[in-house]
């Protein structure tokens, strides 16, 4: 019979030892961070070393954690990869994501290749609208916001990076257009306008625009439509258009770009971080998102 601590005691060891943190190590194992503590020396009693020791720079792997952390995380993969061998098909699992219509299409669609191929057992579904009834089925939310959400898992993957573009028709050889003889083309959000004109005026010095003139569209994806065909000057967020930006179609008006003060939240119920699909997308958008 094999002498070993429990398999839960040697996870929680693996979860502070990747965050360097007791508090990180509770959020995503859904305890309190005196359950973790007390699994831990649990564990230090069982093995009659110290594992973790505080510094001024917080918590470190003594000599011994440093030993066992490779090791044990090596264990849990195989133990993963020896289960998924032999799930049953028909339990492929399901991953429902919330999402922004535009993000979903310009960022997310582009990347979906990689990660079917890296998890080919995670079937996804992405969404932009989701009824009060289904909301408890969400796995991952996607928001555009301003700040971290409460009550739940929030971590931002990515702030906006705006810049001012315009159709090379509107540009007289290589002077660009006069943002007095253009309309402005606004992005509506939850009913009132982003203030991503008056950011960018602000940026540039420019107090000679009326920001408010213009014409305003409910999505992101109507306003770089409407600048393609040359019908207005927009603020956008560049990495909603790499691709016309890389090919011409959408040029900047000047090099300024204004970072923030809105982005892209991940947002997961703290009854929901303990699944192992959750995790993988979670870790892969990370990296994505921050390359």
């Amino acid at each position: 019979m094999r002498q070993l601590p429990s398999l839960n005691t040697l996870r929680v060891f693996e979860e502070v030892a990747r965050h360097r943190s007791f508090s990180q190590a509770a959020i995503g194992l859904n305890v309190t961070q005196g359950a973790v503590s007390r699994q831990i020396k649990q564990l230090e009693d069982y093995l009659g070393v110290a594992l973790f020791v505080r510094t001024p720079q917080g918590l470190s792997l003594t000599e011994a954690g440093s030993n066992l952390s490779p090791h044990l995380a090596e264990a849990f993969d195989h133990i993963e990869r020896a289960l998924q061998a032999v799930r049953v098909p028909n339990l492929r699992q399901r991953l429902k994501v919330l999402a922004p219509p535009t993000w979903a299409t310009r960022w997310l669609s582009p990347h979906l290749r990689a990660f079917c191929q890296r998890y080919p057992d995670i079937n996804l579904s992405v969404t932009n609208q989701i009824g009060h009834d289904s909301l408890t089925e969400v796995d991952c939310h996607i928001r555009f916001g301003l700040a971290a959400a409460p009550h739940c898992v929030s971590q931002l993957l990515v702030m906006e990076r705006h810049i001012a573009v315009a159709s090379p028709e509107l540009f007289n050889g290589d002077q660009p257009p006069d943002l007095r003889q253009f309309p402005l083309l606004h992005i509506l959000h939850d009913g009132k306008r982003l203030k991503v004109w008056e950011n960018w005026l602000a940026a540039m010095g420019r107090d000679d625009i009326d920001a408010g003139q213009g014409l305003e569209f409910s999505t992101l994806d109507q306003v770089i439509h409407t600048a393609l065909a040359g019908g207005g000057l927009a603020v956008i967020d560049r990495q909603m258009i790499e691709k016309e930006l890389a090919n011409g179609s959408l040029l900047p008006i000047t090099p300024i770009e204004v970072i923030g003060p809105y982005g892209y939240w991940l947002d997961v119920a703290n009854d929901k971080q303990g699944l192992s699909k959750v995790k993988l997308f979670t870790e892969w958008l990370g990296v994505v998102s921050n390359p």
